[in-house]
């Protein structure tokens, strides 16, 4: 999953030969339609599966678990339940996905939120199974997970035994459960319902968040700046609702925490991605003492191309001066990425090839349709999902690449069942971060002069430091946010004031924060619907970084061990499956592995200036 900007395509894309018609995704895959009488029979279905399944499983599964046959009845249960979540998934993922093709719609949004309240009351009776499986004893449990047909979800059940010291008795997880649907998922929906139907004025235009946001990458300055304080003024007019927001979602996240025993603002994340906070910890330390020769290093030289001090904000992202401004066509784009994907491994171009044959993929932009790009695993019964706003820049190409690489990792899982599929965070970002250095480096292979390829380098190094530094800088955003928090709402100011710091510290003195800036919190999705995932990016690029470093010293064998990782999904622990490779995550050296290469990168680009 990825935020970058992206906007409609204007008479100069037409005329440079990008006014193609883009592709939409098919979701009859999943259902017909919202009247589908599959759909209307399925939600039926899970209505009374899940009240039969309480009938002959509650209060049950202890006795279940110490017969003679414990293996084969709590196999068939768990069997059981693993359908039950798949088609939960299945009506859930339809929902989700027809209302992001346009958040704006009141049909859509009032079909989702029906279906949203259909599918939580249904969970909300399941809840009771794992919980009583965790109940049992450990011994008796693994006992029985150690011969078929149990032994199948062994993983599973391993994993979910994490969480037990963080549950709450079943009318406390039940009312938790139910009570997400009028609070946190209705200020998610509040959140993203508000930032579509904001409009920035630019000039005489009225425009959505995605054009503004892809004005900033524009290559005239005056362009630039106009859309910067655009964004400045319109989010500032709404920061009252924004800080509300944020202000109760951050407090509900309190609330849960505290009962469920979490000390640190940031522990539930690093439980639901099975990772050690301290493993966390040591990468937030590696990328700060990265910082100069990082981020402050690269825009010092960026502002030297510029024939400046300092960039102003807006300027962060503008292309190189005097570089021409490649537009990719959408075949093109496609050709670039399965071409990169085939050169690694035939089997990663084809499963990939399926997005484009079989209409998975959303790309062009529509008023209302959500921000940015993601790749959507639905359900192990049926595929992947992708949502781009692809509007033809180099940087569109590469999302493309990101998002198929996740797409690929989730088609590689799915056998794995509805239970192991799911990747945890720590892993989840391989694929598509892997999959992006492929393509750049196919890119950056077939560039045809200097002027070109320092384009693509410094591309590729604004990516990296975006999804590296600038991920990191929001974690810490987060934690400053949360923390404070707890010792009562915060205000407009207080948040925007975070924000600069985190934002200055990071950035470094080439670049200049000016007025405006302050309120750009306001937009970021992540802060609302996934508190602290932001650091999986990182985590995930530097991971990769060191994965290629790997696949660069010995071709031979390493794509086997990287479809065996993908295939994984959720059912070793991160560790283990980094193993194969040499790595271990928990070296506190290990970031440092990761952080080296994109100090390569920038070494590279200086080298080019002084020849």
């Amino acid at each position: 999953m990825r935020f970058t900007p992206s906007a409609t395509f204007s008479s100069a894309d037409a005329a440079a030969g990008l006014s193609e018609t883009l592709p939409e995704w098919n979701l009859a895959d999943l259902y017909e339609g919202t009247d589908s009488p599959r759909l209307q029979a399925d939600l039926a279905r899970v209505a009374a599966d899940v009240t039969q399944f309480g009938k002959d499983y509650r209060g049950k599964l202890s006795e279940l678990a110490t017969g003679a046959q414990a293996s084969a009845t709590l196999g068939e249960a768990v069997a059981r339940y693993e359908v039950l979540q798949d088609l939960l998934g299945r009506l859930m993922s339809f929902a989700g996905l027809l209302y992001s093709g346009d958040t704006t719609d009141p049909t859509r949004a009032k079909f989702y939120g029906d279906v949203q309240e259909k599918i939580t009351n249904a969970s909300a009776q399941l809840l009771f199974f794992q919980l009583e499986l965790n109940r049992l004893d450990d011994a008796v449990l693994m006992a029985a997970a150690d011969t078929a047909p149990l032994s199948r979800w062994k993983p599973w059940l391993e994993d979910i035994r994490k969480e037990k010291p963080y549950e709450l008795e079943d009318k406390l997880e039940e009312l938790f459960h139910e009570k997400y649907i009028s609070g946190a998922a209705a200020w998610n929906r509040l959140f993203d319902e508000t930032i579509a139907s904001l409009r920035f004025k630019v000039g005489a235009e009225e425009l959505a968040i995605e054009p503004v946001l892809n004005l900033m990458q524009d290559p005239n300055e005056d362009k630039r700046r106009e859309a910067a304080q655009a964004i400045g003024v319109t989010l500032k007019g709404n920061l009252r609702t924004f800080s509300l927001i944020t202000n109760t979602l951050a407090k509900d996240k309190e609330i849960s925490d505290r009962w469920r025993g979490f000390k640190d603002v940031a522990d539930s994340r690093h439980l639901s991605n099975r990772v050690e906070g301290e493993v966390v910890a040591a990468l937030a330390k590696a990328v700060t003492q990265a910082h100069p020769r990082l981020s402050h290093r690269y825009y010092k030289l960026k502002a030297k191309w510029f024939g400046k001090d300092a960039l102003d904000y807006w300027d962060r992202s503008a292309p190189l001066p005097a570089t021409p401004s490649k537009r990719y066509s959408w075949e093109e784009a496609r050709g670039i990425v399965l071409d990169a994907y085939k050169g690694f491994a035939p089997r990663m171009a084809e499963i990939a090839g399926d997005f484009f044959d079989k209409r998975w993929i959303d790309a062009p932009v529509r008023p209302g349709k959500a921000p940015g790009a993601f790749s959507h695993p639905t359900v192990p019964s049926a595929h992947p999902y992708v949502l781009l706003n692809y509007q033809g820049r180099t940087r569109d190409v590469m999302t493309l690449a990101h998002e198929l690489g996740h797409g690929v990792h989730q088609v590689l899982a799915a056998p794995q069942g509805a239970l192991m599929a799911p990747t945890p965070l720590t892993l989840a970002e391989t694929a598509s971060v892997f999959g992006e250095m492929l393509t750049f480096r196919s890119l950056l292979a077939q560039a045809p002069d200097t002027v070109q390829r320092r384009a693509l380098l410094a591309s590729k190094v604004e990516d990296m430091l975006n999804t590296v530094v600038r991920q990191m800088a929001f974690y810490a955003f987060e934690r400053k946010v949360h923390t404070e928090r707890r010792n009562g709402e915060l205000t407009a100011d207080q948040i925007c004031e975070i924000w600069m710091s985190v934002q200055g510290d990071s950035l470094g003195p080439s670049i200049r924060l000016g007025p405006g800036y302050e309120t750009f919190w306001a937009y970021i999705p992540h802060f609302i619907h996934s508190p602290f995932y932001v650091y999986a990016y990182a985590f995930g690029d530097c991971l990769v970084n060191s994965l290629y470093g790997v696949y660069q010293k010995a071709h031979e064998g390493f794509a086997e061990r990287y479809f065996a990782l993908l295939e994984a999904g959720g059912a070793k622990p991160y560790d283990e499956l980094l193993k194969p490779f040499g790595l271990d995550a928990r070296d506190p050296a290990f970031w440092g592995i990761g952080l080296e290469m994109i100090e390569g990168l920038i070494g590279e680009l200086e080298a080019m200036e002084g020849a």
